[in-house]
């Protein structure tokens, strides 16, 4: 079975929040390339799409956590463009010390779980759900 890193040349790691989205680029051996924060409005997530143009051209994932709620407008916008995106689950946070906690880590926390994991999950879509989640193997691609 062919493993994601193989597939693509780079993962774009996204931890949604409701006024912005913190995104890590990520390497297929999980190495950061680049990261930024940017607002979940129309105009942000054309720069989100711009800043993934020049930081990870060529073949490139979307690793979103919240694709169903804080992440569903950037979602639908990379959809719209043609790009790949992958529903990564929010991890259950333990407590960090002294409660310690970034954007940035999450961001590249959700790319490194993508290129870890052997199927990946379509982002939910708005409205009604009739159907269960599909789950896309590699052999799909």
């Amino acid at each position: 079975m062919p493993m994601l890193a193989g597939l693509v040349d780079a993962v774009i790691g996204v931890d949604t929040h409701r006024d912005l989205h913190t995104l890590a680029v990520v390497e297929p051996t999980g190495g950061l390339l680049a990261s930024t924060e940017l607002p979940t409005d129309a105009f942000g997530y054309r720069r989100m799409l711009a800043f993934a143009r020049e930081h990870a051209p060529g073949r490139r994932i979307w690793a979103i956590e919240g694709t169903g709620s804080f992440g569903a407008g950037l979602t639908t916008h990379l959809l719209e463009h043609g790009e790949w995106v992958a529903e990564i689950d929010r991890p259950t946070r333990p407590a960090r010390r002294n409660g310690a906690k970034t954007d940035q880590f999450d961001a590249v926390r959700a790319a490194r779980e993508a290129l870890a994991r052997e199927h990946l999950a379509q982002p939910r879509r708005r409205g009604e759900q009739t159907e269960p989640v599909v789950y896309l193997s590699y052999e799909d691609l």
